[in-house]
């Protein structure tokens, strides 16, 4: 899968990301070519190689003709939407802008229609944020992850005066998203910036596993006391490293707070006769501060259609959650160990190619005790026995 990990250890921004994007293969031309079918004659783009710290970066330069227009949700969205992008572009464009009004809503604590975006609604945060969604289309970016995000220090100056770093939208923007500050005295994450990343990542932390095939270095407009560059890592990601199995799962959610809990049981049973590769219930309080379940089932890709459809018909929920998740695991395999209660599946794990988990069969320990008349836990310590017999770190 094609990655991209944005690392913001020097903060990021609208331009930033352009210029990041330009530095990788983004031809400036395709990109105008886009922009013209939303901001057509009303923009200039440029991009100039520069250096900061001793850094080679691209440094983006965008400007309109619209002058400081601060336009409501509506007004971009119009724009937006009355353009030829294509529809996924003009989607994810809108859910960005929307995600700003609603942070400038909470800020001064008008109505999303209401409020007025200042240092957002001009024309040069459209071709950012278009911008950067047709570049990551065009380098064929199929997941994008980040690294936490450097909100600088002190203060910056805005249309409302002079504000503490992070700016209250930044702020409200970054929740829930792992942030740090630093000693530098600058804005180092923007709004655009921030909105951008946000919608963009589906995971915040350290670089991921992947064969990098490109970087790109976007330049911010000031020289800082640190290089003033966001860091784009291109490239596939790895699907498996230091001895871990890696896949990619579907992690389907419904809460339950109506359903006569004798249903559960069935539900669960079809859900695994129909592929799942787990489902389990966790207890919660809901609204109005109702017991209730959720009900989660992990799949593979395949078979999420039908999941799907039987949590649907099955229980009384209205919608089900569907996320991405990944899993690491370690290999395994069945084998037979001989005991005085006979033949028992023992399930072994391995690392690097060797075992290091034995782990006994429930179903064969449970009939083997039903047959015998033994307690359950004497099975289980006759088949720990055996495995002892085998010598760790070795395939046995």
């Amino acid at each position: 899968m094609k990655t991209a990990y944005f690392d913001c250890s020097s903060g990021v921004s609208g331009d930033m990301i352009l210029g990041a994007l330009v530095d990788l293969g983004m031809p400036l031309d395709d990109l105008r070519r886009e922009l013209d079918l939303v901001v057509h004659g009303q923009y200039e783009i440029e991009a100039r190689r520069v250096a900061r710290q001793g850094i080679s970066g691209m440094h983006v330069q965008v400007t309109t003709s619209d002058g400081a227009i601060a336009r409501t949700l509506g007004d971009v969205l119009g724009v937006i939407r009355s353009s030829a992008l294509a529809a996924e572009l003009k989607e994810r464009s809108a859910r960005i802008f929307t995600a700003m009004a609603q942070a400038e809503s909470r800020v001064h604590g008008q109505d999303v229609e209401d409020v007025r975006l200042h240092e957002v609604g001009d024309l040069d945060t459209v071709v950012d944020v278009v911008g950067s969604l047709v570049g990551m289309r065009f380098l064929g970016v199929q997941e994008v992850q980040a690294s936490p995000l450097n909100l600088g220090s002190g203060w910056v100056e805005c249309r409302h005066g002079w504000l503490p770093v992070p700016a209250p939208m930044t702020a409200e923007l970054v929740k829930g998203v792992p942030v740090h500050g630093t000693d530098v005295e600058a804005e180092l994450t923007t709004p655009t910036g921030a909105a951008i990343v946000v919608d963009l990542a589906s995971h915040f932390g350290s670089m991921p596993p992947m064969r990098v095939e490109g970087i790109g270095h976007g330049a911010g407009t000031r020289d800082l006391p640190v290089p003033n560059l966001l860091r784009v890592f291109v490239g596939e990601a790895v699907e498996g490293w230091d001895g871990l199995g890696w896949e990619r799962l579907a992690v389907l959610e419904a809460n339950i707070d109506d359903m006569n809990p004798e249903f559960y049981d069935y539900i669960m049973e079809r859900l695994l006769q129909s592929g799942a590769l787990d489902v389990f219930l966790v207890p919660v309080h809901m609204k109005k501060n109702r017991p209730g379940i959720v009900l989660s089932v992990v799949a593979r890709d395949d078979t999420v259609g039908v999941l799907l459809d039987i949590m649907l018909r099955e229980s009384t929920s209205l919608g089900v959650r569907v996320s991405e998740r990944r899993r690491f695991c370690l290999p395994r395999s069945l084998r037979v160990v001989k005991t005085r209660f006979g033949d028992l599946g023992v399930k072994v794990a391995y690392r690097d190619s060797v075992a290091v988990r034995f782990v006994a069969e429930y179903d064969d320990c449970r009939d083997a005790a039903r047959r015998y008349g033994v307690p359950l836990a004497e099975v289980y310590a006759e088949v720990q026995r055996r495995c002892d017999d085998l010598r760790w770190g070795e395939e046995p």
